[in-house]
């Protein structure tokens, strides 16, 4: 299923969003186009990507009317080219319009993210290392966004702050150490839950190892210094997975994952992405009553 089994969510946020949106109702098409008017209308792409939220803008117009009928011609993760059309959204002209830009916000930013995503992982290739997204969502669209990332492929961290311990340079602060901090979370965790600590030098890489720490986060560190690090945490603690963070771009992420690090987590991949160009163009079908 789309979204892991949220669809149900899903919809209640496309229900809110088109509240927020449409309001009392969409003056501008109610006293310009008779009521039972009907058209056919074409989504297209206006540049090269890949395509990400079909499934969502489908539902945007079930939901503004279920009697519409959607016809997608792509699917989610498809590279598309500019001007390939993408669905086909057939019924009361109406309500095509009210769902049009709902439709399109979604279409154009998951496509968006899941374009940008793909190119990271096409930098990577044939490399072992695995990309991931980090919590650097919009708030309210973080599924939507983390899935985006999936269809563009790449992979997930943590969702929220309930799914996985990550101590940062913060935690450690306030708990007095890395040591202390690793030591107060694992006396209160599930044993199957794990312990991610960042890190910034090797002198706390060495801390987060004699700690035990499960994954160790290699901040900011330069490749050269990424790459020692790498090395002595695999010669000591095999087990333990290392991932690199911190201004990971397109110019650097092949060199990054060069150290050896099993994975680079890059935040850019849903905080600094253009959105997709995607439009929907309009072909009047026939016309009804007076407005």
């Amino acid at each position: 299923m789309m979204f892991n089994g949220y669809n149900e969510s899903l919809a209640e946020s496309i229900r809110q969003w088109l509240r927020e949106d449409v309001g009392s109702g969409d003056i501008t098409t109610a006293t310009t186009i008779p009521q039972g008017h009907e058209s056919k209308a074409v989504i297209h792409a206006k540049e090269a990507g890949v395509v990400a939220g079909m499934p969502a803008a489908e539902l945007v117009f079930t939901l503004v009317d279920p009697a519409l009928s959607f016809k997608a011609l792509v699917r989610d993760g498809q590279r598309v080219e500019k001007g390939e059309i993408l669905a086909e959204v057939e019924g009361s002209t109406h309500r095509i319009l009210t769902g049009e830009r709902l439709a399109l916000n979604l279409l154009q930013r998951l496509s968006g993210i899941a374009t940008k995503t793909r190119a990271f992982v096409d930098a990577l290739e044939g490399l072992p290392t695995r990309l991931v997204d980090t919590r650097k969502t919009t708030p309210g669209h973080r599924m939507l966004e983390k899935y985006a990332v999936r269809v563009g492929g790449g992979a997930n961290h943590r969702f929220g702050l309930y799914d996985a311990v990550m101590i940062k340079d913060n935690h450690i602060k306030g708990a007095g150490g890395i040591t202390e901090a690793v030591s107060r979370s694992r006396s209160s965790i599930p044993h199957t839950m794990k312990i991610e600590v960042e890190t910034e030098s090797l002198a706390q890489v060495e801390e987060a190892l004699a700690a035990g720490a499960d994954i160790i986060m290699l901040d900011n560190m330069e490749p050269d210094l990424m790459a020692e690090a790498v090395r002595g945490i695999k010669a000591k603690s095999p087990h333990v997975t290392t991932e690199a963070s911190g201004n990971v771009t397109l110019d650097t992420v092949r060199t990054i994952a060069a150290t050896g690090v099993d994975v680079i987590s890059v935040g850019r991949l849903t905080y600094s992405f253009n959105s997709l160009d995607i439009s929907l163009d309009l072909n009047a079908k026939k016309g009804g009553g007076a407005s």
